[in-house]
């Protein structure tokens, strides 16, 4: 009898993150979200999670504030025994964050701290506290960005820590390869959600330049991200560890 896999994805309520959820779930996932703020979208994404036939939660989690981890464990800890009788889970994505746009000149620390709790510290301690959830053989995926490969003026802080991020993931891959834990990155280019203000999606001038600097001519969609992120947590995909994924259509190659 096979065990039910659970997948948790840190900012699940929207864009790539609802997105990911979902196509965890076509494959068979139950999956846990978490919200920042808007418990709306999050209860609709767990709805259409559960009409897929798979289970669904939402719960709180501001990835840049490390000090409400604890409760969040609690929390998560609480569902998965009442649920499962077990508090495991199977996937971890580290999806959650938010954008900066300022020069580097202009960037200033309080800026710059953000980007880093919410996308290094935030991340690297979160994972931390998730060990003790997380099944031998399972899985984790961070999300970084394009910015780490290729450099747009203005993106200076969010690029570096997602630098941070690609190299934290190598580092995860080594130490938790001997419990048969995969650790990857997958690294969207320009992707038309409401990610920073949504300007790749509504700009069309600025999505008609992005989609002339790709290989396949057009600017990413979440659809494009959320299937790769399923793969990479699936059995077929167990051998891969320790990778760089960029998944923006051959961007500036």
């Amino acid at each position: 009898m096979s065990v039910q896999k659970i997948a948790l994805v840190t900012g699940g309520s929207r864009g790539l993150g609802r997105n990911m959820a979902l196509k965890l779930a076509e494959k068979g996932s139950d999956v846990v979200i978490t919200y920042h703020q808007n418990v709306d979208k999050a209860t609709k994404v767990t709805s259409e999670i559960q009409a897929l036939g798979r289970k669904a939660h939402a719960l709180q989690l501001d990835t840049g504030d490390t000090s409400g981890f604890a409760a969040f464990f609690q929390n998560l800890r609480s569902y998965l025994l009442k649920e499962y009788g077990n508090a495991h889970i199977d996937h971890l994505i580290n999806n959650a964050g938010t954008g900066a746009y300022s020069t580097f000149e202009e960037t200033v620390e309080d800026v710059f701290d953000a980007m880093v709790n919410i996308h290094l510290k935030g991340v690297y301690f979160f994972t931390q506290k998730a060990l003790t959830f997380l099944n031998d053989g399972g899985s984790v995926v961070n999300i970084s960005s394009g910015l780490a490969r290729f450099a747009f003026p203005g993106y200076s802080a969010y690029g570096t820590v997602k630098g941070g991020v690609e190299t934290m993931t190598r580092y995860m891959a080594k130490e938790l390869g001997g419990r048969q834990i995969n650790v990857n990155t997958v690294a969207p280019g320009a992707i038309e959600t409401d990610f920073g203000g949504g300007q790749v999606r509504d700009n069309a001038d600025l999505n008609a330049q992005i989609a002339s600097l790709t290989t396949l001519g057009r600017v990413g969609l979440p659809d494009d991200i959320g299937g790769v992120v399923a793969f990479l947590c699936s059995e077929e995909a167990h051998w891969i560890t320790g990778q760089r994924i960029e998944v923006s259509g051959g961007m500036l190659l």
